[in-house]
């Protein structure tokens, strides 16, 4: 695994920025010295296209997330971001893949920086950290849910401004792509499809709610990553605007309202929800299934969506000591 730039010298020496190449997407943030935004991208890429079957990285899906990542290298470049001040994360898809070392050559190739290989503890300390930093630790304990392409993370603690970490974390293999290419097949779903994703989903959140007792007194729930933002958005019927998404409050009758909508719906019939990427219609009836699994089996009624995730906990990451400093 890559070691983390230098925090001190992060912090002292202007922008710095993060990309995370998950399972589904590959996304940048870019902020300036102050950590005000300069840039923030998101580029559907399907880097966990198969693994769960292959066990390998695909040929297509790498050429597609390292063009990607050139395109970022030009935005890094016209931003003043060295290598330095930067930080970029592969999580569940690489975790699974034999050859993510493939990938990682590419990727360097491409960026000027090695991917670190996170484990799916760090993933959710990471977004803990960004998620929470500009919460209210009053309205705590909080439990952080990131729901990926290829896995799911729960954090659960008191955080806010002081940047400090979770109490507990938690990982299922689960997530929007792994959820659809193991069970949804027909389109749309069928009835036994449907039923069979929320079972297994249930299943795993019998392994959090073991692991990670302390979800269960959590007083707020924190959603996060494209399936909770592309859920709001739908419910508001608006195109995605992270202005109006950040921080908006998606009740547990919004998100069962909006999955059997979309899990009734064809891929072609979905694409037409305002604020649904076409790219993620294939697998956001799968997202779906866990956020709501979550919301019923941890019993919350409301979820506040975060735009904020592991992206700004890597960014913040540069400005923290590491640990023991």
């Amino acid at each position: 695994m890559t070691t983390p730039p230098d925090p001190d010298a992060a912090a002292a020496a202007g922008p710095r920025a993060a990309i995370d190449c998950g399972t589904n997407s590959t996304r940048l943030l870019v902020v300036d010295a102050d950590g005000a935004p300069l840039e923030r991208l998101m580029r559907i890429t399907r880097l966990g296209q198969g693994v769960d079957a292959t066990g390998r990285l695909a040929t297509d899906a790498i050429d597609r997330t390292v063009a990607v990542l050139t395109e970022y290298r030009t935005v890094l470049d016209r931003l003043g971001v060295g290598a330095g001040r930067m930080r970029m994360a592969a999580t569940s898809a690489a975790r699974d893949a034999a050859n993510r070392e493939e990938f990682f050559d590419a990727a360097e190739a491409a960026v000027g920086v090695r991917p670190e290989l996170l484990g799916a503890d760090e993933e959710a300390r990471l977004s803990f950290l960004g998620a929470t930093a500009e919460l209210d630790p009053a309205d705590g304990p909080f439990l952080v849910v990131d729901i990926g392409g290829g896995s799911t993370e729960f954090a659960v603690g008191m955080a806010g401004p002081s940047g400090s970490g979770p109490e507990g974390v938690a990982s299922i293999d689960i997530g929007c792509v792994r959820i659809t290419e193991r069970f949804l097949h027909s389109d749309p779903p069928a009835p036994e499809e449907l039923s069979g994703a929320i079972t297994v989903t249930r299943d795993y959140l019998d392994d959090v709610a073991r692991d990670l007792p302390a979800a269960a007194d959590a007083a707020c729930l924190v959603g996060l990553a494209g399936t909770v933002a592309t859920v709001a958005a739908v419910e508001l019927g608006i195109d995605h605007d992270r202005h109006r998404i950040h921080h908006f409050r998606l009740t547990r009758e919004a998100v069962e309202d909006v999955f059997r909508t979309l899990a009734t719906e064809t891929r072609a019939q979905r694409v037409h929800n305002p604020g649904l990427e076409p790219e993620r219609a294939d697998v956001i009836v799968g997202g779906v299934v866990v956020l709501a699994a979550v919301m019923r089996y941890f019993g919350f009624d409301e979820c506040l969506v975060s735009e904020a995730d592991i992206l700004d906990g890597l960014v913040l990451s540069l400005t923290l000591p590491a640990p023991g400093r």
